[in-house]
């Protein structure tokens, strides 16, 4: 049996806050890999600012050089709004002895609530919440919570310094740098 833990979120685009997550999350809950998985598209948000493909694309080049990390792309092949509960239905048909750990942001724990089918997914895996600035983990769920420092990075600032001519230099890797220059995303 693998302890996998399973990173989704849009990744548009992927950067250090998000790669620190998931190295704290393998680190301090004794993971032995951590998959991440692009969605196709979720269903709290309206669009991606990029394709599938290219999120694909960034995400495995972030994580290229972490032999624990890998980019599944389940949700991504499914080419529909990116329910959690049917993706771990299908990992779990898949993979029936692995235990999973679905990581997320503190930002998204005050959202179990709502989150489609909710009592049925809590009994399938285990939260884990990642600590993020400003955001407490308040929710009536069980989530195991991870300690990371704190860094206040995210896609939106990404896209916005983007839109501003402004360098992203030092938030996101040189090779998910490289993919957005080369494809002109977000520009």
């Amino acid at each position: 049996m693998k302890r996998i833990g399973l990173f989704g979120g849009t990744f548009d685009p992927p950067h250090y806050g998000h790669l620190l997550m998931a190295e704290q999350a393998y680190q301090q809950l004794e993971l032995d890999e951590i998959w991440f998985i692009p969605s196709y598209q979720p269903p709290h948000k309206d669009d991606a600012k990029t394709t599938a493909k290219d999120r694909v694309d960034m995400t495995t080049a972030a994580i290229f050089d972490n032999p624990a990390f890998k980019v599944d792309t389940i949700e991504v092949e499914r080419e529909d709004k990116s329910y959690t509960l049917n993706t771990i239905k299908r990992l779990k048909e898949s993979y029936p002895v692995h235990q999973f750990y679905f990581i997320i942001g503190g930002d998204m724990v005050e959202y179990l609530p709502k989150w489609h089918r909710i009592d049925e997914l809590i009994g399938m895996l285990t939260f884990v919440g990642v600590n993020r600035p400003g955001y407490k983990m308040d929710t009536p769920f069980s989530v195991k919570e991870v300690k990371m420092p704190l860094i206040d990075i995210s896609s939106t600032m990404i896209r916005e310094k983007m839109g501003q001519g402004q360098s992203i230099r030092y938030l996101t890797p040189p090779s998910v740098i490289d993919i957005i220059n080369k494809y002109k995303l977000y520009s």
